[in-house]
């Protein structure tokens, strides 16, 4: 199931976004743009894990729409600390081809929804 898929893949990505804040942290990187991105790069397994003990389809639905907001607003802290010098070319390039194939999951999912909800109408 394509929920378990970018669940799990999600939860790594929680993990490598810890790290590497850790990592960053030693480096004397702007702490608000850290905790942005910890907010922003766990809660998208966060709300995943809700999603699939969701009440109901549309609960399951709201939740990856949540994520899939996440995802997209890590990637741009991932896309401003390259810009800034604050992470190297293959820092950048792994951690955010990570969040890319998230995010194409989850626009999937999402297009899943639109579809389910179009159709019940």
């Amino acid at each position: 199931m394509a929920e378990s898929l970018v669940s799990a893949k999600s939860f790594s990505f929680a993990v490598r976004i810890i790290q590497l804040c850790r990592h960053l942290r030693k480096q004397d990187v702007e702490r608000e743009l850290l905790s942005q991105l910890i907010r922003s790069g766990t809660s998208i397994a966060a709300n995943l894990s809700e999603a699939v003990y969701g009440s109901s389809r549309r609960d399951f639905f709201s939740k990856a729409r949540i994520a899939l907001k996440e995802c997209s607003e890590t990637h741009t802290w991932l896309k401003l600390l390259h810009a800034t010098g604050s992470l190297t070319e293959p820092e950048y390039s792994s951690i955010s081809q990570d969040c890319t194939e998230i995010l194409k999951m989850l626009v999937s999912i999402n297009k899943t929804a639109q579809k389910e909800h179009s159709n019940t109408y």
